[in-house]
């Protein structure tokens, strides 16, 4: 319940720059895009374990729904793509939920790894989820220089972010969305999923 008035409170009130068009980016297009760097990319956390249920408790790993094996196979293996494909990453942010950190922390090391309170997922956040929406909303429009800056969150977030509810087949489990910073606001260029980076790296 909570969930589809936040969903109905963002659709009616869309943040900074409503996305059009929900679409995978063609490989041919994703690779130089990735390459030339300056972007926001907004990672979903690696396939779960759907058998374990979330409580909402921060800081209780055995109360949340965790990476599976697959997800942390898959994690490991998009860090591995970026450096392979030479996809420069200048800033590693994370929700503190452990399904988000294990994902950068597998694909990007711990030592690169930052927890921002604001990626955290709706249902977990201490504060206000349509705030914390909000303020990565205006980070997905500050310009990252030297490289791409990477956040790992949640699928509910990003809904409120681009203005509708996403289904999982337009967003699964790894999958990243890709925004291009334009300092007061940004623009949405579609979703890539870790499987087509790890394909393009032939991993």
């Amino acid at each position: 319940m909570q969930r589809r008035a936040l969903a109905a409170a963002f659709l009616a009130a869309p943040l900074v720059a409503r996305a059009q068009g929900f679409a995978f980016i063609p490989d041919e297009t994703l690779l130089p895009l990735l390459r030339a760097g300056g972007l926001n990319l907004y990672v979903r956390h690696g396939i779960t374990d759907r058998s374990q249920v979330d409580t909402g408790r921060r800081g209780d790993r055995a109360g949340q729904r965790n990476l599976s094996e697959a997800g942390r196979q898959q994690a490991t293996r998009l860090g591995q793509a970026f450096r392979v494909l030479d996809i420069p990453v200048q800033e590693v942010l994370t929700s503190e939920v452990f399904r988000a950190q294990d994902t950068a922390e597998l694909a990007f090391g711990r030592a690169r790894v930052r927890v921002e309170r604001d990626l955290i997922a709706d249902d977990y956040t201490p504060g206000n989820a349509m705030d914390d929406a909000r303020a990565v909303s205006r980070r997905l429009a500050q310009p990252i220089p030297g490289g791409n800056r990477v956040m790992v969150g949640h699928i509910v977030p990003l809904g409120m972010i681009l203005g509708r509810g996403l289904a999982q087949q337009e967003f699964p489990e790894g999958a990243a969305g890709v925004f291009r910073p334009r300092g007061g606001d940004w623009e949405f260029l579609g979703f890539f999923r870790a499987e087509q980076l790890i394909a393009l790296a032939r991993l």
